[in-house]
């Protein structure tokens, strides 16, 4: 049995492009936490490739606690017709570290040691913007966990989680 059709374009393509990477880390050495993701907000310091990869974007910064936002496209689905868990992994480890990373001083930054997510709902491109909030729930000179939090703009949760990060100074 054939299941093509020959009117139907079953390939996509999908291009991209990014800064060096570490154009934002030497500048993360010198500025404290707040300020850096600010400036990756406003466009000053470009984003993370993983950030425009998974077409992340930031919509809100405040010390302790940052929001990102992503719609699903058919390059977040997994084999079975939805979303991937590991947007939903990959967003809220970038949050969680982003939220705690708010706190932190010049020259300081973080690794993720534990990520605990639980996925609740699945979603698909009609879920359309999701939403996921991270919170620094404990900071500590060498260790902070965060919390975030995946919903859609009505609310309806997806998944939540949490991480361990370790605290690390880093010479200029």
């Amino acid at each position: 049995m054939n299941n093509s059709n020959p009117d139907t374009n079953r390939t996509r393509t999908r291009e991209f492009s990014w800064e060096d990477p570490m154009i934002g880390a030497i500048k993360a050495l010198s500025m404290d936490g707040l300020d850096y993701l600010k400036e990756i907000e406003t466009g000053t310091i470009p984003p993370s490739p993983i950030g425009l990869l998974m077409d992340f974007r930031i919509s809100e910064i405040k010390y302790g606690e940052i929001i990102f936002e992503v719609t699903p496209s058919e390059f977040h689905y997994n084999p079975i017709g939805m979303v991937h868990g590991g947007l939903f992994a990959t967003i809220m480890d970038s949050t969680m570290g982003s939220a705690i990373q708010t706190t932190l001083k010049a020259g300081s930054g973080y690794s993720t040691v534990d990520l605990q997510i639980t996925y609740v709902k699945a979603a698909k491109i009609e879920t359309g913007t999701l939403v996921c909030t991270g919170k620094v729930v404990h900071m500590g000179k060498k260790i902070a966990t965060g919390y975030a939090e995946v919903r859609d703009l009505n609310g309806v949760l997806y998944a939540h989680g949490s991480t361990t990060c370790l605290i690390q100074q880093f010479s200029r």
